[in-house]
């Protein structure tokens, strides 16, 4: 499997593309602000073709791109219906304080939406298994792959990071919500799965579960 991942825009939001090699289709997850450019020079170097859009959740940092890559590519954006509304109207999500630093900010809907619900994403000889993880948002979703040479990947969006979890203190946010999300993430993944974050380095379920404050279980059973 190929895994093309880049930093873009002023919240360094991680792009993703993953394809099952080079010179073929790809998926296409979290094409935020910044990403176009990156993103096209990405599937130069691989000679990849978009063959899905996918959005962890629906916050600008993420989405910011999303029309723009999944209509130049004839596609609908796959993203669960809870944070659609977040698509049109991003501010919504990010509350008064933030609203008034980033000013206005206006986005358009991809021409296509197709919501994301239990069922896998087939698209590239890949399969994406979608896991509904709200807490950072109403509709944030991880993305788990299993991979023809036997290893596991999850995208977690702003779910779970490397050290760290998602915020839960902006519109939409729900910290019960998120408890339960992380439980879900630690009784479906493999200790041995590769953590694709939505900020910040990779990692591990198993390092996480050892060392990130939010899973470790005598944090989470005190």
């Amino acid at each position: 499997m190929l895994v093309v991942g880049f930093p873009a825009g002023a919240f360094q939001a991680n792009c993703y593309l993953l394809a099952a090699g080079a010179g073929g289709g790809c998926m296409v997850v979290d094409p935020g602000e910044g990403a176009e450019e990156p993103l096209a020079e990405a599937l130069r170097e691989h000679r990849l073709t978009p063959a899905a859009v996918l959005a962890t959740h629906g916050h600008l940092d993420h989405v910011y791109s999303a029309a723009a890559v999944a209509d130049a590519h004839g596609l609908p954006l796959h993203i669960r219906p809870e944070d659609r509304v977040l698509l049109a109207d991003p501010l919504r999500g990010l509350g008064a304080e933030l609203a008034a630093a980033l000013g206005p900010v206006r986005l358009a809907e991809p021409a296509e939406i197709a919501d994301l619900g239990e069922e896998p994403v087939e698209h590239a000889e890949l399969v994406i298994t979608p896991l509904h993880t709200p807490g950072h948002t109403p509709g944030s979703a991880v993305f788990r792959l299993d991979s023809a040479e036997g290893g596991t990947l999850a995208l977690t969006g702003d779910t779970l990071f490397a050290g760290s979890v998602g915020r839960t203190d902006l519109p939409g946010g729900d910290a019960a919500a998120l408890a339960g999300s992380l439980e879900l993430l630690l009784r479906t993944l493999p200790g041995d799965t590769v953590v694709l974050p939505g900020h910040g380095p990779t990692t591990t379920v198993a390092r996480e579960k050892a060392t990130n404050p939010f899973l470790r279980e005598d944090q989470r059973t005190s």
